[in-house]
């Protein structure tokens, strides 16, 4: 699969991006920090940019470019970019044009980095600044490798360096920082981190309500107490992650939680018009499932036909597409196990094989599609 060619870090993609307005408000030095006017300055950004409800969560290698304008195609209002490593942002420009693309319509766009030292986490923010609404910093990833590089989650140990990072930012870049944070099981040391973020200057806090040991998203759910009680404490505009699988969850979260908006991950990767309200038609599905009355209803070949089309227009590299194929006919490789297998064995895909692996697929769904529509017909 096509990747995308390399270039220099500011016209990403074959595109020249417009760099953030700036603030025409009367500026503080950057040395001087007053919390009530971060808070006002907060507010202002985010109504400026269309408050955005609906967001991709970041996700690696997961989030790139062609997937968040699918995502935006249905409903998405903002997105974050896959979690990006600072250091090698910073140093290894092949890194830079392999992992990160944008265009002008890709906004709002939060750019996400992990890191542990200030100053990398800076040179990485500076080369990406004029492309985004907000630099995030990734205080959430509760994996291995996060472990082993000492960044994600496990800053959650050390609580002078997250200031430190957040501070270095605030005090250098023109863009607002945002933070992505996961709950300690405490609720008080919850909303002390917070506040700490806050007070440190992020302007947006996403709040994942899970702890870090609270891997699994199929058998843990996210707390929404938590992340209401970390609304309700903080001033500026807060986001609830967890639980996020459909239209109607996003909805009854920000009225439950009072959040000003709502991340989706792993429900968006098997649904991507998931906020447009549609579900995905699945093997299971019939005249009698409960949401099938309910919702708009869109087959996932339709879904990966239109990714692909997103690709053409915007290269993506061949491991975010393979991933994206299995996520969006995950179900229906299940019942057809032998395409599945077609696409493992072959190392080099194209659009047009992809292609014709969907209508393989949609071939095999027909009879399911038609006997489902035909009982709602009765």
């Amino acid at each position: 699969m096509a990747v995308a060619a390399a270039q220099a870090p500011l016209q990403l993609n074959g595109f020249h991006c417009a760099a953030a307005e700036p603030d025409l408000e009367a500026e503080l030095p950057r040395n001087s920090f007053s919390l009530s006017r971060h808070i006002e300055r907060s507010w202002d950004h985010w109504r400026r940019i269309g408050a955005p409800k609906f967001m991709v969560a970041p996700m690696v290698d997961q989030s790139e470019l062609p997937f968040r304008m699918l995502c935006r195609k249905y409903g998405a209002t903002g997105a974050y970019t896959p979690m990006l490593h600072a250091r090698l942002f910073s140093e290894d420009r092949k890194y830079r044009n392999y992992e990160f693309t944008t265009c002008p319509e890709d906004r709002p766009l939060l750019i996400q980095f992990c890191a542990n030292n200030p100053d990398t986490l800076l040179a990485a923010a500076k080369l990406v600044e004029p492309f985004c609404d907000y630099i995030d910093i990734n205080l959430g990833c509760p994996q291995r490798i996060a472990k082993r590089g000492n960044y994600g989650a496990f800053l959650m140990d050390d609580l002078p360096l997250v200031q430190a990072l957040v501070t270095k930012l605030v005090s250098n870049l023109d863009v607002p920082v945002s933070c992505k944070i996961r709950m300690f099981p405490s609720l008080d040391d919850t909303i002390s981190y917070a506040k700490m973020l806050e007070s440190s200057g992020c302007s947006l806090l996403a709040v994942h309500g899970r702890t870090r040991e609270q891997k699994c998203s199929r058998t843990v759910r996210a707390d929404w107490e938590v992340i209401r009680a970390v609304k309700q404490a903080l001033r500026i505009p807060v986001l609830a992650n967890g639980n996020i699988r459909s239209l109607e969850d996003a909805e009854r979260c920000i009225q439950e939680t009072g959040v000003d908006g709502v991340l989706s991950a792993e429900s968006l990767l098997e649904n991507p018009a998931l906020f447009a309200g549609y579900r995905t038609f699945k093997p299971s599905d019939s005249e009698d499932d409960e949401q099938g009355s309910s919702k708009l209803m869109i087959d996932p070949v339709t879904l990966l036909m239109e990714y692909l089309d997103q690709c053409e227009k915007y290269p993506a590299p061949d491991k975010c597409i393979r991933a994206h194929v299995h996520r969006l006919l995950g179900e229906w490789f299940r019942v057809h196990p032998d395409l599945r297998e077609k696409l493992n064995r072959e190392h080099k895909v194209d659009s047009t094989w992809l292609r014709d692996l969907g209508r393989e697929m949609l071939e095999r769904m027909r009879p399911k599609l038609g006997e489902v529509a035909e009982e709602a017909s009765d």
